[in-house]
């Protein structure tokens, strides 16, 4: 054995400073939701119109269980134990296609705690969902070609509010659903939590393709034991949500027409949310994070993207008219009450519950991993008089999809945050930022990951128990 260095024993000594300040850091975090609970109750009480009775959550206060509860307690024990073992080892096909089978059910485990019916058949069946309007949509092109005209309130066919609220590609996915033979609320809800669960597939996918293989298997268990599983299942926003992470992932995989595919998905994404166009960051910060062929992959993607608004716009439906209706029409209902100075900090508060309280020290470990990896002039970049990184090439490719995906991701956050458009209910409309920003805890230390799994896990059985959310 060799004996300790002087820099081993600099590193045991920071170790216990690192750890109080991840604890530090969870400690702002409890304190700013407390806040945010708190300050929601007063101003519920004073009848200020925060339409959020759990603000800063969009629920109601209900503590209950349900035949779901035992078995999300199962299957976030599974993933504890065996599971975070297995997947530091796994061959990756079987590792990928049993992280989506966990994902599944974990969240119709969380789903199911509401009951069958309520938490799950009926969650989009509501007047204000997209089902609503499925019986009405005979004629496809006639409902683009009049699509941005029903937007508006308070006229006689205005659509519902999750569809006025959105790109008529959301309604069409559920249109399409009714056509093949799998309409109702029990198909469509199972399709938001298949294709949500497979941000676990696109997300490691994405990491091992940009080089950083061992950061995807960490991330990985924190993707299935998402608290954000609460609102995939069900609600639309989970489909969005693996939409988008399909979109990103392909942008960067190897292969014939992969880009093509990705900008392709993430051209739809864009006639599912209108808030999609904040993925732009992160589409730029992936494919510049590929290690070849980046002009020929942005050039894919772009052609995919164009391909599809075209479409849409030659279908009759003009994404900038809808955008500019769909602003009239969120100030025509509970954003005009909804006080911007309470939501603008509130709904952080909201996004670590989706997020789970991992995400502040895990944004902190990538902070201190981002400038142990800043720029700098080595001796011999000096002598050659260019600048060079500071850490080894093979560090670098490791690091730099850790720290610039939830870099991006962030991003988009803060820009929907200051846009006065995402005023509540954030817990699920950034759900597809959430994912790609949970790629930072890939810097917790091994030994602590199993602790902060098992925080994420009790924060979404704690809400889900707690209250009865809305989607």
């Amino acid at each position: 054995m060799r004996p300790a260095t002087l820099a081993d024993r600099r590193s045991a000594d920071r170790q216990p400073r690192r750890d109080r300040g991840d604890l530090v850091v969870l400690g702002v975090e409890a304190a700013l939701l407390l806040a945010a609970v708190a300050v929601g109750a007063v101003l519920n009480h004073r009848g200020v119109g925060l339409h959020a009775d759990a603000a800063p959550l969009y629920a109601t206060w209900q503590p209950h269980a349900g035949w779901g509860t035992p078995a999300a307690v199962l299957v976030a024990l599974a993933v504890l134990g065996p599971g975070t073992r297995w997947a530091r080892t796994a061959r990756w096909g079987p590792l990928l296609a049993a992280g989506w089978l966990a994902a599944t059910a974990w969240t119709l485990a969380l789903a199911l705690v509401d009951g069958w019916s309520a938490g799950f058949t009926r969650r989009l069946t509501v007047q204000a969902e997209y089902l609503h309007e499925v019986p009405g949509v005979t004629d496809v092109p006639r409902m683009l070609a009049g699509f941005a005209d029903r937007i508006l309130d308070f006229q006689p066919d205005s659509w519902s509010t999750h569809t006025a609220g959105h790109p008529p590609g959301a309604l069409l996915v559920f249109v399409g659903l009714d056509r093949v033979g799998l309409g109702g609320g029990t198909a469509a809800a199972l399709a938001c939590v298949l294709v949500g669960a497979t941000v676990t597939v696109s997300v490691p996918a994405a990491l091992r393709a940009l080089g950083a293989a061992d950061a995807a298997r960490s991330v990985l268990p924190f993707l299935v034991l998402l608290p954000g599983a609460v609102w995939v299942g069900a609600s639309a926003d989970g489909l969005f949500t693996g939409v988008v992470a399909a979109g990103l992932a392909l942008l960067v995989v190897r292969g014939p027409g992969a880009a093509l595919a990705g900008g392709l998905l993430l051209g739809c994404a864009l006639y599912l949310s209108y808030g999609f166009v904040l993925v732009g960051p992160l589409a730029l910060a992936a494919l510049a994070l590929r290690p070849t062929g980046r002009a020929r992959a942005l050039l894919a993607g772009a052609v995919g993207v164009g391909a599809v608004v075209v479409a849409f716009t030659l279908g009759g439906f003009a994404w900038w008219e809808g955008y500019d209706r769909v602003v009239q029409r969120y100030y025509q209902g509970w954003a005009a009450d909804r006080p911007y100075v309470y939501w603008i900090w509130a709904n952080l508060a909201a996004l670590l519950l989706s997020a789970g309280p991992v995400l502040g020290p895990a944004v902190r470990r990538t902070l201190l991993a981002a400038r142990a990896g800043r720029w700098g002039a080595t001796a011999d970049g000096a002598r050659a008089g260019r600048w060079r990184w500071s850490v080894p090439a093979d560090r670098v490719r490791a690091l730099g999809p850790t720290v610039a995906l939830p870099a991006a991701a962030a991003l988009a956050v803060v820009a929907a945050d200051l846009s006065g458009m995402s005023k509540a209910e954030v817990e699920r409309i950034w759900l597809p930022f959430v994912v790609w920003a949970l790629v930072a805890t890939a810097h917790l230390p091994a030994p602590a990951r199993r602790w902060w799994l098992a925080g994420q896990a009790a924060t979404a059985l704690a809400v889900n128990h707690l209250l009865f959310t809305v989607s």
